[in-house]
């Protein structure tokens, strides 16, 4: 990276961190008390985050890729649950980005502007067979009725707008359509039960003849090309903030530490080689995980660039090096991630196992994160690849 590169993003993670550090101030109470993050969505609304991506001539900050997920790494590390509550507000704002000028383009920015984030409607639990969408968008005089249930609703809970996957009754085209939250005939529920992530709004979401606008039904198949890598690419950020988080928390209690054990090397904790070998450890995976998803992100920029230049080999050649790239993240995060939270607990005392001090969180978090998309199925895309010139896959779903 260099130098100038450097001196733009700390221009615009200044704006940013005096948030982030009020956000990590409440993160272990609101986890204890399950806490909805209502007040730091509201800060990160207020101050623009959910517009890094728009231009800055079109209100936003004109942020890169590479640029987002580093911030979105930084907010991770105050409270891993808000980038990806997030999540679905910056794929949104992306596939606007890669659709050509308009005016509906601009008002979508305007709103955004205005502070309105978008949620997640995909995922359909219970016996429904795969590749079948149960939840349907009807047409009707005043644009479209939107009928279904969703599970995993990710952001929901704080969003002025959804992004439900669905199906067209009238034609079986499957598209995206975006339902405003504020009517009656959206029902949103707080029952995601996880043992980690806890806080991300990802539980049902029910549509019972919702209005959507006429304009507001798009196509699938002309979302972003590299939508599936951009959407990992937000769980890789929250897997590289929560081991900055656990490095962080790790320096810290070690630090302060006054209890010793007899059969210890030092008489401070602190001096104590072997506990100093555990924190190094922690924070060298914590190092390496987040340099590989910024390396990662890199790939994410280039097939943007390649959309922009209009170039159908290269748009497919970026598209499949960033599906791998993030693949290749994916399974390193996943290892050591979970790995330092767990290691975590070597350089502390059983004191520090206790609920008040929601360590766990870390090692819980990480997990949840880490389970999304099937690591094994990623690394077999990796080795086939590498073996026999396969494809990754782009686009999957999940069914009976």
């Amino acid at each position: 990276m260099s130098d100038s590169t450097t001196v733009i993003y700390e221009a615009l993670a200044q704006r940013f961190r005096p948030i982030f550090d009020r956000i990590a101030q409440g993160a272990a109470y609101r986890e204890q008390r399950r806490e909805l993050p209502q007040e730091p969505i509201r800060w990160l609304k207020e101050a623009g985050f959910g517009t890094l991506r728009i231009p800055t001539e079109q209100g936003g900050f004109g942020a890169t890729l590479p640029q987002l997920f580093r911030l979105l790494t930084e907010l991770a590390e105050a409270d891993a649950n808000l980038p990806q509550a997030l999540r679905a507000h910056f794929a949104f704002v992306e596939d606007r980005l890669n659709q050509p000028d308009s005016p509906q383009r601009r008002r979508w920015f305007e709103r955004f502007s205005d502070g309105e984030l978008v949620g997640s409607g995909w995922t359909e639990v219970g016996e429904v067979k795969l590749g079948d969408v149960i939840t349907k968008v009807t047409p009707s005089e005043q644009g479209w009725r939107l009928n279904g249930e969703k599970f995993y609703s990710t952001g929901t809970l704080y969003a002025d707008w959804i992004d439900v996957y669905a199906q067209r009754s009238d034609n079986q085209g499957h598209v995206i359509a975006l339902v405003n939250t504020h009517q009656g005939a959206v029902q949103r529920a707080d029952d995601w039960d996880g043992f980690g992530q806890r806080l991300t709004g990802s539980g049902t979401t029910r549509f019972t003849d919702a209005h959507v606008e006429q304009e507001h039904v798009y196509d699938f198949s002309e979302r972003f090309r590299y939508q599936t890598a951009f959407y990992q690419h937000v769980l890789l950020a929250v897997l590289a903030g929560i081991g900055r988080a656990v490095s962080r928390d790790a320096a810290a209690a070690v630090a302060a530490r006054t209890r010793i054990y007899s059969h210890g090397n030092a008489s401070r904790v602190r001096n104590d080689v072997q506990i100093l070998q555990v924190v190094g450890q922690i924070e060298s995976w914590a190092w390496a995980v987040e340099a590989t998803v910024q390396r990662a992100s890199e790939s994410l920029q280039r097939a943007f660039d390649a959309w922009q230049q209009g170039s159908e080999d290269d748009i497919a050649h970026f598209n499949i090096l960033a599906e791998l790239e993030a693949a290749k993240a994916q399974t390193v995060a996943s290892e050591l991630i979970p790995r330092a939270a767990t290691e975590l607990f070597n350089a502390l005392g059983a004191s520090d196992t206790r609920v008040s001090k929601a360590l766990d969180r870390h090692w819980r978090n990480a997990r949840t994160v880490a389970s999304h998309n099937p690591v094994i199925y990623k690394t077999r895309n990796v080795g086939d690849w590498q073996v026999n010139g396969t494809d990754p896959t782009f686009i999957w779903q999940i069914g009976s």
